[in-house]
């Protein structure tokens, strides 16, 4: 799995005019992509990475959305496994089709709600429009 992950003031994704999914922050916008090898216990090991990473400014010390109870807007992103090496074209090969990928974003989500967190999503599948306020601006690439 890969996610980018950016610290956010706000983000919101919105399909056909509907706001599906907006977060006020602090918190995170999450871009999540999935290839052929993943598994339940890979989203799982990412939605752990996702809650505890230490991107927040704290009173001296980074924080965590586990620590700040900071809100996360997960959305899938086939495009993050595109590969643009040859030509001009990215191929989509190493992404995972939709009926592998679907419930392994949907158990990243199931996992960070386990663990306490408020999570908004996108829609699966949907030609979505993203919107976010950039904090820092600060954006991690994670890949498990």
């Amino acid at each position: 799995m890969r996610a980018v992950v950016q610290r956010v003031r706000e983000a919101a994704v919105t399909v056909a005019g509907e706001r599906v999914g907006a977060i006020t922050g602090p918190g995170l916008c999450v871009l999540v992509g999935v290839t052929h090898q993943d598994t339940a216990q890979t989203a799982a090991a990412l939605a752990r990475k996702l809650w505890t990473l230490r991107i927040f400014d704290g009173d001296g010390t980074e924080q965590s959305c586990s620590d700040l109870a900071a809100p996360l807007l997960v959305i899938s992103q086939f495009t993050l496994y595109g590969d643009a090496r040859k030509g001009r074209r990215p191929t989509w090969n190493a992404a995972a089709p939709g009926p592998v990928a679907e419930p392994l974003v949907a158990e990243v989500v199931e996992q960070l709600r386990a663990l306490g967190a408020k999570v908004e999503t996108g829609r699966f599948g949907a030609d979505m429009q993203v919107s976010l306020v950039n904090d820092g601006p600060f954006t991690v690439l994670l890949e498990l």
